[in-house]
């Protein structure tokens, strides 16, 4: 599937990838948005995203227990 994501991809088609996996979305992606309770909560290029900050951003207005 990667090999064909990435076919599209460097063809300049647009790909939609979902997933809760944060290593495979910072690999994968050129552009990552993240949502929270339905709502767009942060864009960003893979240059500045990082783990933390999408978490911070995924987990944004929630409660966060232990």
């Amino acid at each position: 599937i990667y090999t064909v994501i990435d076919k599209l991809a460097a063809e300049g088609k647009a790909v939609v990838f979902i997933s809760s996996e944060l290593p495979e979305l910072l690999g994968m992606c050129d552009r990552i948005y993240t949502m929270a309770a339905g709502r767009l909560t942060g864009e960003f290029s893979r240059a500045e995203a990082t783990q933390e900050s999408l978490m911070r951003q995924m987990t944004k207005d929630k409660e966060v227990t232990r």
